[in-house]
């Protein structure tokens, strides 16, 4: 059965609409440290498989000689996991979508402490993402997609300025304004 048309059911509510994510800007920094440390505390790892050759005797006859062998073994060795804004979206349980309204929220609110946490975090997830991207310990090229870095150069292919008037292919003959 519906609600009475005209009704005020909604006054009676205690509170109205969600709790907010983190109710301060300490609450947010904490818990971005939090995400930074879990991702120092656990690495990616790469598997690579690599190929030695074991000395190996074999008797053969009366003789025992040494062959190689080859083996294969798999060397897994741990990778740092780079910060990011995804990543602590997904740790704290929210989305990049809230994360850009809460800014934005905050940006019109100008709620000039949480501004100063946001701005830490996106820096710190930018400057790790970077000089890791630097000393090799992630993919370059990614990176500076995801930072949007880029080796630009613009090149100019108008007429210097001049206005653009078409293509003379053929030479100007006074027969061809007759056929128009």
């Amino acid at each position: 059965m519906a609600a009475p048309k005209g009704n005020k059911f909604w006054m009676l509510r205690s509170k109205h609409g969600r709790d907010k994510l983190f109710s301060t800007p300490e609450l947010l920094w904490e818990a971005a440290c939090e995400y930074f440390q879990w991702c120092d505390e656990n690495p990616w790892t790469t598997r690579k498989a690599i190929q030695k050759n074991i000395p190996v005797r074999v008797k053969k006859g009366k003789r025992t000689i040494t062959e190689n062998q080859q083996q294969t073994e798999q060397q897994v060795s741990p990778v740092s996991r780079p910060y990011s804004l995804m990543g602590f979206c997904i740790y704290v349980g929210a989305s990049t979508r809230w994360w850009s309204s809460f800014r934005d929220d905050c940006i019109n609110k100008n709620e000039e402490d949480f501004l100063q946490v946001i701005a830490r975090v996106e820096e710190t997830i930018k400057t790790q993402q970077f000089e890791g991207a630097c000393v090799g310990a992630f993919n370059a090229n990614i990176i500076a997609r995801t930072l949007g870095l880029a080796d630009k150069q613009e090149i100019d292919h108008t007429t210097n300025g001049k206005e653009f008037k078409g293509f003379d292919f053929l030479p100007y003959t006074p027969e061809a304004d007759k056929l128009k």
